[in-house]
């Protein structure tokens, strides 16, 4: 049985307000990062192959996690969120989330950019299929992969297991912490999802304040 671990990078910069202003990671997010490497070279975790997005916090997680020498592939990079945000209250008069209106903004923006009523940097069938397709990749009997990613990502590689619908896409992406992990099983007749959202390398009592969503 092989494995693919997804694992979205640690907290960047949440004050920003455009997609590259927010991506680098947070004093706080680097120390995420060290601390699940630490954890994962404690329970002696290896893997056949490193891959990170190309983004800089994507490769300042792996970095800091103990992987400089990741292989970069893009199709692990996030969905332009702040775009589309942009677009969705340009186009259609909704403004933009406050730190606790993200459970509703989600699913408007999927469902506005699934209709194609907005457009970032690539449509909707374009950012699912190359998940999708990266996903498909790692997924060999025996090999164990470890992807560093964003949660958009680990949404959309979720619902491609589950097939979940939209509504239930978005329900998957408010709750992934910075820093977690999510555990895929690869099998000879199926590929299934085997953990979501851990992050014991935060679960200690002095490490509460470590635990951010952004």
């Amino acid at each position: 049985m092989g494995s693919i671990i997804l694992v979205r990078h640690g907290q960047a910069n949440s004050s920003a307000t455009d997609e590259a202003g927010y991506d680098r990671l947070s004093d706080l997010g680097r120390q995420q990062a060290m601390w699940l490497g630490e954890w994962m070279r404690e329970q002696d975790m290896t893997f056949d192959r490193v891959l990170s997005g190309t983004l800089l916090r994507h490769r300042a997680t792996a970095e800091a996690m103990g992987f400089p020498d990741a292989e970069a592939d893009a199709r692990l990079n996030e969905m332009d969120y702040l775009n589309l945000s942009r677009a969705l209250q340009e186009t259609l008069g909704v403004p933009a989330p406050g730190p606790d209106e993200f459970a509703a903004h989600i699913p408007q923006v999927l469902e506005a950019w699934n209709a194609a009523a907005i457009m970032g940097n690539e449509t909707f069938e374009s950012f699912e299929a190359r998940v999708t397709s990266v996903i498909m990749e790692a997924a060999e009997p025996g090999v164990n992969v470890l992807c560093v990613t964003s949660g958009g990502v680990i949404g959309m590689a979720i619902r491609h297991l589950l097939g979940l619908d939209l509504a239930r896409t978005a329900q998957m992406l408010l709750p992934i912490w910075n820093s977690s992990i999510h555990r895929m099983h690869v099998r000879p007749e199926a590929t299934i999802l085997a953990g979501f959202n851990a992050i014991p390398h935060l679960e200690r009592a002095d490490r509460v304040d470590a635990r951010t969503h952004y």
